[in-house]
C-alpha cells in the first residue's frame, strides 16, 4: 500500500480506538515505511497518540529492505515526528542490536518485542514446534541494548516467548538500573 492507501485502511480503526478509553494505538509488525506513515497520518487525524512497532530480517533491514534509521527517520519527517514512539518486534537482538549508530533517531526507539529464537522468519515459518531460545541471553541482550536505546521503557517479547523469558528480562534490567 502507499502511504494514502494504508491511511484510508487504517483510519476505521484508529477512529474505532479514538472513541474509546484506549490510551494509544500500537501497530506491530510494520514491515515498510509507507505503512508507518499511513498509520500514523490516520492518528493524527483523529488525534489520538500511536506507536509504531517495526519487524526487521537477519541483517537489520526492513522486508522492504530499508534501514530501520530510514525507516523512522521518513515516518518522522511525513508525520513532523506524530508517533508517540518506535518499537522493533518479531525478530532477535542479534538481528538488529548492530544497527543503532548513536544517531538522534535511536532516541526515538521506546520499546522492544523481540523473538526469543534467533531463527530467521523464514525459518520460523517453517518450525514445527515453537523456537524457546535461551531465555538468560535473551535478557542480557535486552539490558545491554539499554546503553544504545536511551528511550526504552516498554520491554516484553514476541515469538517463543513465556512469562519465563519477560521474568528474566525484567530482572535484568533492575539489575543494570
Amino acid at each position: 500500500m502507499s502511504a494514502d492507501e494504508a491511511a484510508d485502511y487504517h483510519a476505521f480503526q484508529i477512529e474505532c480506538l479514538a472513541g474509546t478509553s484506549a490510551d494509544v494505538a500500537t501497530a506491530m509488525t510494520i514491515c515498510y515505511a509507507d505503512e508507518a506513515i499511513g498509520i500514523a497520518r490516520a492518528a493524527q487525524r483523529a488525534a489520538f497518540p500511536a506507536v509504531i512497532s517495526f519487524t526487521v530480517e537477519t541483517d537489520g533491514r526492513l522486508p522492504s529492505g530499508m534501514t530501520l534509521a530510514d525507516a523512522i527517520n521518513a515516518t518522522d519527517e511525513a508525520t513532523d515526528g506524530y508517533p508517540v514512539h518506535y518499537m522493533i518486534n518479531c525478530a532477535h537482538p542479534t538481528h538488529f542490536d548492530h544497527v543503532f549508530d548513536g544517531g538522534a533517531w535511536t532516541a526515538r526507539v521506546g520499546g522492544l518485542r523481540a523473538n526469543a529464537s534467533t531463527s530467521s522468519h523464514a525459518e520460523l515459518d517453517e518450525a514445527t514446534e515453537i523456537d524457546r531460545g535461551d531465555k538468560d541471553d535473551l535478557a542480557v541482550r535486552y539490558a545491554g541494548l539499554r546503553r544504545s536505546l536511551p528511550s526504552l521503557h516498554v520491554i516484553g517479547g514476541c515469538c517463543g516467548t513465556d512469562h519465563r523469558h519477560v521474568e528474566a528480562i525484567a530482572h535484568a534490567f533492575c539489575s543494570t538500573a
